[in-house]
């Protein structure tokens, strides 16, 4: 049915909207116009009561919004984009077949039901809804985005009576917040047990549990945010996305890293060669240092075997092993920890582990309870200590209680029940405990070969000399003879030219001397004989002395000091030889059965309850011959 009532032209040709074309072969946008352009030209032609015949919804939408489908290639990138046949007068006839929406949470519903002309005088005349006309519609009640052309133009092709979600907002998509990402592969851990020179493997050891890079490696590169994508309400409001959240390289950047620009990318790039560690802000540093949080275990590292300094703030569990170089434990140590060299630092408590340095110190701040604790070549230093075995070059302790202690110097403010040998001793207060004795031996070295020695060399010097003394008596017998005697006074003037000798006197001269001849000869080698016997006994007496002072160096300046003795308490003598090592170079079965052995057979400096004791050892030396 034809409605005669004049529709409201659009604009004249000439008023136009910018944005749009309208030509004989269809209905355009330009190419370069923006969305906002669009949308008022749009609104123009909706307002002005007229909608777009055949509109192709996808590239109207693509060219308002910038949202949907790609538009197809053929109109990509050109000046002017069709998206509609022509432009119709949108008759108030038609309008009034067209129904008002329901918008529940940014969803449009339109009832879809069979709709009828109102023609005067004349029953209802049935009539069908348009999609072009739909939009048009939607658009002046304010629904301008979102309509899901395929359902709703299925809906009025089959004419159901349907309550259709006819249209829904675009909700904005979230962006790509910044990351950091691994770049390289030796940043991370194996776990793996570690293959051992045999080809087995050693289940109780990862195979790399401390990652170790060189200098200049990538180790992580920023991917930057990338901003999302932009919603619109039913009534096109653009909907923002939320800004994604940036992050900076540098908030990881740790001592030994430094970031660098590359393509573009920004990476963490390590500056030195050493470990990784990551501290509990997430900073990675490189250094020659491995730094741990996480504690020695079967399950976070196994057994270690390391070749840097390490430092580790958990705890040490039973039947780990540590070895390294220089080693900190921040936690409590119940395993073992062995330095091939360096210093040993326990910070909390060493309980039924052990401590073994090769060449260093060792320090327990805590207590050391029901363990071994050996340095071959240092000094250790603990705050109290339990039931341990303990031997080192100097051993200094705040409370040792039922310890086997073996040293070169030890010092003890109190010591209850233990045994403890070493050249230089001082013990603040010592006794019992329990039913334990207080045991302390001064080590005395075993000097039997000096005294052999000088012994030896004193002997020999004896000998030269009581050779000396015989050879001198025999010369003077032979020179007590007048005739020698007179010519020898004769021979003395004659060479200072005291005397003139006629050639007579000279003759019977001569005659003299062939006659003494024997005897002087006799005396030349009696005189030879009695310096060589004399040297070889000063070379004998400059040895025994040598070997005098290299005895008093051994035996040096042992000492035994207790300032008070509370209790019972026996001080012996223990002998030791120097050349077979230190004396406190065993091993802790050894120390402990030698300590705690029988000594009843050794006299005893001191033995009693009370009073104090000062014992130094005493170095005397052989009297010179």
């Amino acid at each position: 049915m034809q409605n005669d009532a004049p529709a409201a032209e659009p604009a004249a040709e000439g008023e136009l909207p910018p944005a749009i074309v309208k030509r004989s072969d269809g209905v355009y946008f330009k190419g370069g116009a923006t969305g906002a352009a669009c949308q008022a030209g749009v609104n123009q032609f909706f307002l002005a009561g007229a909608y777009f015949a055949e509109l192709d919804y996808a590239v109207f939408i693509r060219m308002l919004y910038g949202v949907g489908p790609e538009l197809p290639q053929n109109l990509k990138d050109q000046p002017l984009i069709r998206f509609a046949d022509r432009v119709e007068p949108f008759h108030a006839q038609r309008r009034e077949l067209y129904k008002s929406v329901r918008i529940v949470d940014g969803e449009a519903e339109y009832y879809f039901e069979p709709v009828f002309f109102t023609v005067p005088d004349l029953p209802p005349q049935p009539a069908r809804l348009n999609f072009d006309e739909f939009v048009a519609d939607m658009w002046v009640k304010g629904i301008r985005f979102g309509i899901d052309a395929p359902a709703v133009k299925a809906t009025i092709a089959t004419g159901r009576v349907v309550r259709l979600i006819a249209a829904r907002k675009l909700n904005p998509t979230p962006g790509r917040d910044a990351a950091i990402v691994e770049v390289s592969q030796s940043i991370h851990r194996s776990n793996a047990p570690r293959e051992m020179a045999n080809g087995r493997f050693d289940l109780h050891t990862f195979q790399n549990r401390f990652p170790q890079v060189q200098p200049n490696v990538k180790l992580l590169r920023k991917v930057p945010r990338s901003p999302g994508l932009r919603g619109y309400e039913l009534s096109g409001i653009p909907l923002e996305p939320a800004e994604p959240r940036d992050v900076e390289l540098s908030s990881v950047a740790g001592a030994g890293t430094l970031l660098e620009q590359s393509g573009g990318v920004e990476y963490l790039v390590s500056a030195l060669e050493g470990f990784i560690s990551i501290d509990g802000s997430k900073k990675i540093s490189i250094g020659p240092k491995i730094i741990s949080r996480e504690g020695v275990s079967v399950r976070t590292t196994g057994n270690l075997q390391l070749t840097g300094e390490y430092e580790e703030f958990g705890e040490v569990q039973e039947q780990r092993v540590v070895e390294g170089g220089n080693i900190t434990i921040h936690g409590d140590v119940f395993g073992n920890i062995v330095s091939r060299g360096g210093n040993i630092a326990l910070q909390r408590n060493l309980v039924g582990g052990s401590t073994v340095n090769a060449g260093g110190n060792i320090v327990v701040k805590g207590v050391a309870s029901g363990s071994v604790i050996q340095t071959k070549l240092g000094e250790v230093v603990l705050g109290r200590a339990e039931s341990c075995i303990i031997s080192g070059t100097r051993v200094v302790i705040g409370e040792a209680s039922n310890c086997e202690i073996i040293a070169d110097e030890v010092l003890i403010k109190s010591a209850a029940g233990c045994a403890i040998a070493a050249r230089r001793m001082e013990v603040g207060r010592a006794g019992p405990r329990r039913q334990t004795e207080m045991l302390l031996f001064p080590l005395v070295p075993v000097t039997t070969k000096y005294d052999l020695a000088i012994a030896e060399h004193t002997e020999r010097a004896g000998r030269f000399g009581a050779q000396a003394q015989r050879f001198k008596a025999e010369l003077d017998a032979i020179a007590g003879e007048p005739e020698l005697r007179n010519y020898l006074t004769l021979a003395t003037r004659v060479r200072k030219q005291e005397v003139t000798l006629t050639p007579d006197q000279l003759a019977l001269f001569q005659k003299m001397a062939v006659s003494v001849g024997p005897s002087l000869r006799a005396v030349g080698k009696l005189s030879l004989s009695v310096k060589e016997a004399k040297a070889q006994e000063t070379v004998a007496l400059e040895q025994a002395a040598l070997v005098r002072k290299q005895r008093e160096t051994v035996i040096g300046h042992g000492r035994c000091t207790v300032q008070e003795v509370a209790g019972d308490t026996i001080v012996r003598e223990m002998k030791f030889n120097p050349d077979l090592g230190a004396a406190y170079d065993r091993p802790p079965k050894e120390i402990k059965t030698r300590l705690r052995g029988s000594t009843s057979g050794v006299a005893a400096i001191f033995s009693g309850s009370s009073g104090t004791v000062d014992w130094a050892a005493n170095s005397p030396s052989l009297p010179p011959v």
